[in-house]
């Protein structure tokens, strides 16, 4: 879920945020090396690689493991890259639905453990389509919240642009639009002086199903056992996990 996970409770032991820090810095590896393979190491040349390199900075990727992923991904190693992306529909608890965004370059292996890590926590695997129809695809910015910034004062930078919402959260707004009005939103972020993070387009639900204390419990399972897999890049689902609930969920920790 663009480097993070959306369901996190707030308790976390130090291994398991390093291992999710360790996973975001490979996404956004993998990320670097699909734009370099496609449109070379110049990133005045290629502005795919060019977002993908301020993806990784913002995020904190060291510059050497960038500029190794540039030169991996163009091929100037001698190392051969070539990522297939593949998408995954699953089922969880209480009518959950789950759609697995995977970057390999071994697709019988992502299949495999897929496959393995959804059945053997409480998930099945869905036919091709039946999960799909239950999303739509979309632009989503992160706009970091900061003292004195209201929701209003982001719609208002961002309205023009072609933004459809923006959704307040606890620590941050998300502005949704058309994932082709991405490029306008991001520039009227920026002219507007907002930090943002996580601009990628994303696979949005088109209704949500809430989740109660037993369903949230077996459903964050299933997704960190997904999450953690080397070749899935982000997992999207429309599960609806109330407060009260999560609040539950943490004093359990």
């Amino acid at each position: 879920m663009s480097g993070h996970s959306k369901w996190a409770t707030t308790k976390h032991k130090k291994a398991a945020i390093d291992a999710k820090r360790a996973k975001a810095f490979a996404k956004y590896i993998k990320g670097i090396e699909v734009a370099a393979r496609m449109g070379g190491a110049d990133t005045a040349g290629n502005p795919a690689l060019d977002l993908a390199v301020s993806k990784a900075k913002k995020n904190s990727v060291p510059v050497a493991n960038i500029d190794r992923a540039i030169k991996r991904g163009a091929g100037l190693t001698g190392e051969v890259v070539d990522y297939t992306e593949i998408l995954y529909e699953a089922r969880g608890p209480q009518g959950t639905a789950l759609y697995i965004e995977c970057l390999t370059d071994n697709k019988n292996r992502a299949a495999s453990e897929v496959r393995v890590a959804v059945t053997r926590n409480g998930g099945t695997m869905a036919d091709s389509g039946s999960v799909a129809f239950l999303f739509e695809r979309k632009g989503v910015v992160e706009v970091a919240k900061k003292d004195g910034l209201a929701e209003d004062d982001v719609l208002m930078a961002v309205l023009d642009a072609g933004a459809e919402e923006v959704v307040e959260l606890e620590d941050e707004f998300e502005v949704v639009s058309e994932a082709t009005d991405l490029p306008a939103v991001r520039t009227a972020l920026d002219e507007a002086g907002l930090e943002y993070n996580n601009d990628d387009p994303q696979f949005r639900p088109t209704m949500k199903v809430e989740l109660d204390a037993e369903g949230a419990r077996k459903f964050l399972r299933l997704v960190d056992a997904v999450e953690e897999l080397d070749d899935v890049q982000n997992v999207y689902s429309n599960a609806e996990i109330p407060a009260e609930v999560m609040a539950q969920l943490e004093t359990e920790d």
